[in-house]
């Protein structure tokens, strides 16, 4: 097989034919670094290397298959890891210039854990500072662009692991979702991202412990590598307070209730679908797309009817509740060295210190009340859907989309709020590539399902992407990788590293 082809081939095939003996972890590691020294210097997806390390293991991998030895469910693969991610011995920035030379000493427990399952860790992807906002751009690596158009924003947080995915420089990323950090970079670059259910995958790093808006999870070019990777990075972990488990009962950590998803039978499942939540600001173009593809979706449904959970308050709870977290993470950087703080990070910062317990409780109210609407909502339907973001993709200059249609937007992240509508009751969801806008820019359907019912998402999601595998107009979108490897550096375009 072609190295190019090698590249583009999916992380369950690779897995198969590394197996086998047919390629090995060497030459599939070269294709990836091949494809990024090709394509990256386009959109600026991958800012970290080590190849020499990721050589060292990619030899390793093939000495312990060649022995007959299975290392783990992602033996052999490489993968990419978010730069607000700790990786051992591999600098980490966090897209921030305090940390442009932090060099961590040990792994953070999610990438340890796709480590210990065989992966071979080989680069970082970039991120916004401190994974604050949906636009990909920091001071120490610059902005990075949409494989579809690299002057067109990546969104984010996990921008970079998105395009990277998409150019095929990995099979795999990791990334990490807040207000829709997983979700929102897959469906402007038509990748799979994943939000699993808060305490799924274990973090000891969330200074929140009990707060469920953040997560990390996986991400992938398909439904069936995204579960692959679902089912290393789900387990248990006595630090992560959300990850409660029954003693002696590891229900997070059993691989196969998540590795190969079992196709749903959609003909007996209950749809709704929604274009906004009842509050997100979503522009005519993509509520347009959105019920084409309803259209095409409804018929493979039992039922199909336009509903919503209630969430109204949803705008200001989110806003309270995450400038809390900012708070608590920032607010002593702000009051010593507010001057080596974005303005993303230092706008959430002054919102929390404006804000009074009184607005915390409020939001923490709201937050309950939408997520018990939720449950009511969940008895009469099986599954929600709605557009992954509220807008095709802008402008990377743009720090944020300042207005939506015309109507101004209230905040740097209001236009996520088809995401975060999700993120508050902390139900699982995926973005799921379902062809392109009436830009020609990758479209993104939100799978939104009940609680705890990850494996539910993904079983509906891989069906759904089955049914139009073959559609030219549905199926996912490929970029123009000839085109991307002739493109001038992204580096040299105006505004690259501009911060404000």
């Amino acid at each position: 097989m072609a190295l190019s082809e090698l590249c583009d081939s999916s992380a369950v095939e690779l897995r198969r034919l590394l197996a086998a003996r047919a390629i090995s972890p060497v030459e599939l590691l070269d294709a990836c670094l091949s494809r990024i020294a090709t394509t990256n210097p386009a959109v600026n997806a991958v800012v970290t290397l080590d190849e020499p390390g990721a050589r060292a293991a990619a030899k390793e991998a093939e000495a312990a298959i060649l022995r007959g030895e299975d290392r783990g469910a992602l033996h052999g693969l490489p993968v990419l890891i978010k730069d607000t991610q700790d990786t051992a011995g591999l600098r980490t920035t966090y897209g921030s210039p305090l940390f442009g030379d932090h060099i961590p000493a040990a792994d953070q427990a999610s990438v340890a854990r796709l480590r210990a399952a065989g992966a071979i860790i080989f680069g970082k992807t970039n991120t916004p500072e401190w994974a604050a906002g949906g636009n990909t751009r920091n001071p120490v690596f610059g902005a990075t662009g949409n494989p579809f158009d690299p002057m067109r924003s990546a969104a984010g947080s996990s921008g970079g692991s998105a395009v990277a995915l998409a150019c095929g420089m990995a099979p795999l990323a990791s990334g990490s979702d807040t207000g829709g950090s997983l979700r929102n970079p897959a469906g402007f670059a038509g990748i799979v991202g994943m939000r699993p259910s808060y305490g799924l995958v274990a973090s000891e790093k969330r200074a929140f412990g009990w707060s469920n808006l953040s997560t990390d999870g996986p991400m992938a070019r398909n439904v069936a590598d995204t579960a692959l990777m679902l089912s290393v990075m789900a387990s248990d972990d006595a630090r992560d307070p959300l990850a409660y488990t029954l003693p002696g009962e590891p229900l997070r950590g059993r691989a196969e209730r998540w590795t190969a998803p079992r196709p749903a039978e959609l003909g007996k499942l209950r749809v709704a679908f929604t274009e906004d939540f009842g509050f997100a600001p979503t522009e005519q173009a993509i509520r347009r797309v959105f019920r084409h593809r309803v259209g095409k979706l409804a018929p493979l449904f039992a039922d199909c009817r336009e509903a919503t959970p209630d969430c109204s308050g949803a705008d200001d709870a989110f806003a309270v509740l995450r400038a809390g977290l900012f708070l608590g993470m920032h607010g002593k950087n702000y009051k010593e060295r507010p001057e080596m703080l974005g303005p993303n990070v230092r706008a959430n910062v002054e919102e929390g210190l404006n804000y009074t317990l009184e607005d915390y409780a409020r939001a923490a109210t709201t937050q309950t009340r939408i997520y018990r609407a939720y449950q009511n909502f969940f008895e009469s339907c099986d599954v929600l859907i709605s557009p992954t973001i509220t807008l095709s993709p802008r402008p990377w200059s743009e720090l944020y989309p300042a207005q939506i249609d015309g109507t101004p937007t209230k905040s740097y992240f209001h236009w996520l709020a088809l995401a975060y509508a999700v993120t508050l009751p902390g139900h699982p969801a995926l973005s799921l590539p379902l062809g392109v806008d009436e830009a020609g820019l990758p479209f993104g359907l939100q799978i939104v399902g009940p609680r705890g019912g990850d494996a539910i998402v993904l079983s509906i999601a891989a069906s759904i992407e089955a049914a139009f595998a073959s559609d030219p107009q549905l199926c996912r979108p490929i970029p123009d990788l000839a085109r991307l490897a002739g493109a001038p550096p992204l580096s040299a375009a105006p505004g690259f590293f501009t911060w404000e």
